[in-house]
């Protein structure tokens, strides 16, 4: 310590002084964040294009971001509807021009009317414009086959990430042993990883069953609950429905264990259903938490705590960047929604053009209105596309040797599983680096093609994956997958 004292004042002397904030001075908790969808190998991509643009020779030509859930920078085509309405929200001169249509123009008026001023530019209210909320709730209710849904237990937000911190915020206390825990599915969305990092809260992990299609199995559930008793107090069990990055599509009878787990072991349940709209294989359908728990009944549908999130980021919509979402809490406490939205105030309010896109999410052209067909046209070629390479992503996977592919059954991502020989195994630990780190980076230098390694979302010890976006143009996909697999085998020749 008298050293150190004794640095800074000579440094004073020199004419210098050491900053305030420093690496060992910031916050601990932020050194210990981790975001692997933007971690390094993603700062490499990044470098890369710029040695490209700078006319750097490389193996490739382009790099191909597959490490993200970004439809539109992969090339999806905005759907009109929801454009045309923004477009007019943004510019109001623009509702006296014949080149829109008049349901688009109603709808932009609707909304105008709503908001502060009758400008998008105005703050709304924390929660989020009332209409809108309105809006959710109804479509919520419609969703859920008539089950009712109060807008009071709806708020808006900044995508669906910014509602989940905020519910986590709500939940975490307590120090050392009595430190709340948060049982989250491995492999997992990074958000949960470093927003509970953040928190200095507890991470519970949970396996989700690779040989059973990444099944949710209630028995691993007890086995993580027990295990953390003995050094936090779990207070929270989130799940990713239908998966990231793994894929997979919850049953009904899987949804009602896990809500019967959640109820007897005293859980809030999270339930981040932002894939709703994503569902592809044969026999799979999406049941909401909601729906499930309220068509339970008594005693889960009147005290199972619950908070369901969604976005206008995935679907059919693939709005990343306007950054709408919403959470819809059950059974939560009213004075513990009170301080909800006293947390939610101290940011002001959620985008107000995210908000307004989010409204035209939950409340579509009706079959009446001009903007129908083409909606529904625009609607069903997303999907239609996403389904298909859904099948080709698991058709050429494991179609190679030394990768296995679980099928894509909705969100946007494939999840396999890379065979990495021994060798390479221990280059990688020489290097500092995880196994499927090591393979991605390489994959990266040589081929263009930037996927996430397994680590960053958790996985069995002695597994490695990878987590790629089957969001490219299908032909583009075709050949990035080809491409991928003759790396692998290419690779795994180096190493053998």
């Amino acid at each position: 310590m008298a050293s150190s004292t004794g640095d800074q004042s000579q440094a004073v002397r020199n004419g210098l002084r050491t900053k305030v904030l420093t690496l060992h001075s910031m916050n601990p908790r932020v050194r210990r964040v981790e975001y692997a969808v933007r971690g390094p190998i993603v700062q490499r991509a990044l470098e890369l294009e710029q040695e490209l643009r700078q006319g750097v020779k490389k193996p490739f030509t382009e790099v191909i971001r597959a490490n993200i859930g970004d439809a539109q920078a992969m090339g999806q085509r905005p759907i009109t509807f929801l454009r045309q309405v923004l477009a007019l929200c943004v510019n109001p001169d623009l509702l006296t021009s014949p080149s829109f249509p008049d349901d688009a123009k109603k709808r932009a008026e609707r909304i105008l009317q709503a908001c502060g001023g009758h400008s998008l530019g105005a703050y709304s209210v924390s929660s989020g414009i009332q209409l809108i909320r309105e809006d959710v709730a109804k479509y919520i209710e419609r969703r859920d086959g008539g089950i009712p849904a109060d807008p009071n237990n709806v708020f808006l937000s900044t995508g669906a990430s910014d509602a989940i911190v905020t519910v986590l915020k709500l939940l975490v206390a307590g120090e050392g042993h009595t430190r709340t825990g948060v049982l989250i599915p491995i492999p997992q969305y990074p958000l949960y990883s470093a927003t509970l990092a953040e928190l200095g809260a507890v991470q519970v992990d949970y396996y989700l069953d690779e040989e059973r299609a990444w099944a949710l199995d209630v028995s691993e559930l007890h086995r993580a609950l027990c295990q953390a008793r003995g050094h936090c107090h779990p207070r929270a069990l989130c799940v990713i429905n239908p998966g990231n990055p793994t894929g997979q599509v919850q049953t009904r009878e899987c949804i009602e264990a896990v809500i019967r787990f959640a109820f007897e072991e005293r859980l809030f349940l999270l339930a981040d259903e932002v894939y709703q709209d994503n569902v592809y294989a044969a026999g799979s359908q999406f049941h909401s938490f909601k729906k499930v728990l309220m068509e339970m009944g008594p005693p889960y549908a009147g005290q199972q705590e619950l908070a369901s999130f969604h976005s206008t980021s995935k679907g059919y919509m693939g709005e990343c960047g306007f950054r709408g979402g919403y959470v819809e809490v059950v059974n939560m406490d009213a004075e513990v929604q009170q301080q909800m939205l006293k947390l939610m105030s101290v940011r002001l309010c959620p985008p107000v053009p995210g908000q307004a896109l989010l409204d035209l999410v939950v409340s579509p052209p009706a079959p009446t209105d001009p903007s129908f067909a083409q909606f529904q046209a625009e609607r069903q070629a997303v999907l239609v596309e996403l389904a298909a390479k859904a099948k080709l992503t698991e058709q050429v996977f494991n179609e190679a040797p030394g990768i296995s592919c679980n099928p894509v059954q909705g969100a946007m991502y494939s999840f396999p599983r890379v065979q990495l020989p021994p060798r390479a195994v221990e280059c990688a630990q020489e290097l500092g680096l995880a196994p499927d780190m090591f393979f991605c980076l390489r994959l990266l230098e040589e081929t263009g093609i930037c996927v996430v390694p397994g680590s960053g979302f958790g996985q069995r010890e002695g597994t490695y994956h990878f987590r790629m976006t089957i969001l490219p143009p299908l032909e583009k996909l075709r050949l990035l997958l080809e491409k991928l697999s003759r790396f692998h085998a290419k690779f795994t020749l180096e190493y053998s």
